[in-house]
């Protein structure tokens, strides 16, 4: 049976957790108490226990824009300069600290957010958030399509390209860099329009690696541009790593139908593009 379960998002952490605290498990209607073997045919039921709140983790009533919501996950559209989650910098106003405050808010008071993808501080976009515990670990057996938009430095030879380079992160340091030895990592892209010094790009991840957008352009010679940590240059006031995520497309793992989501690009990348367009290449 725990193998029939982890297929669905039970795994042995999880069962664990499930027994320890009052939950219930039925095959063909009769509760089971113990291991059991399972055929061909029947039906499990599996009652889970509410999950308890973490103290520790404080309520924000920042604001927070719902992109699309069910029952049991929403997806928000972060701002660039918001933390997806509470860390040693900021523990009390993230992405996390924020939708617990909104499920609060909704008199949902037994629901626990957790961050099904999550982004770097300064990179704009779609957060998924699961509304429970048994949500994340379901979405965790899902392929999950997200796509990208990167300003990227200079000019790219190619109009689309494959980045398949191995990433470690580097001694002493946040930074993330190609190395042999680092994990695969897969980044494709395709140019949608180019200046003289600067690309606007939409990305789709095939792997999910830290920093992977930023370390496969920077491996390129091409850094985005605002990214302070990757040495990208500041163009046109944008101050921020201009990556922003963009569209995330899924099978909702509780009804099985289609999800496709999208986050409008915000303010500052719009500028950023108007002024491009204008040609106020003052910072040439």
């Amino acid at each position: 049976m725990k193998d029939f379960l982890a297929q669905h998002g039970v795994g042995s952490r999880y069962f664990r957790k499930l027994r320890q605290q009052g939950g219930k498990i039925w095959i063909d209607r009769q509760i089971t108490t113990g291991p059991q073997s399972l055929h061909s045919g029947q039906q499990v039921t599996v009652q889970f226990p509410n999950e308890k709140a973490d103290s520790a983790v404080a309520v924000s009533q920042g604001p927070i824009e719902i992109l699309a919501e069910t029952a049991y996950w929403l997806a928000v559209n972060k701002p660039a300069g918001l933390t997806s989650v509470p860390g040693p910098a900021n523990r009390t106003d993230t992405v996390v600290n924020r939708v617990k405050g909104y499920l609060q808010q909704q008199g949902a008071k037994d629901l626990v957010p957790h961050l099904v993808t999550r982004l770097d501080r300064f990179t704009s976009g779609i957060v998924l958030v699961a509304k429970q515990q048994l949500g994340q670990n379901l979405f965790d057996t899902l392929a999950l399509t997200k796509y990208y938009l990167a300003v990227v430095s200079g000019q790219l030879e190619a109009q689309h390209g494959m980045i398949d380079r191995p990433l470690a992160r580097e001694a002493a340091s946040y930074r993330y860099s190609v190395q042999t030895g680092g994990k695969s990592a897969q980044t494709e892209y395709w140019v949608l329009k180019q200046w003289p010094n600067a690309a606007l790009v939409k990305v789709q991840l095939h792997t999910g690696r830290t920093h992977q957008i930023r370390a496969h352009f920077t491996s390129l010679g091409h850094p985005l541009v605002g990214d302070e940590l990757y040495h990208g240059p500041v163009l046109n006031g944008l101050k921020r790593q201009g990556l922003h995520a963009s569209d995330l497309l899924f099978t909702d793992p509780f009804n099985q139908q289609p999800v496709h989501i999208t986050a409008p690009v915000p303010a500052d990348l719009q500028a950023w593009q108007a002024s491009k367009i204008s040609g106020l290449d003052s910072e040439l």
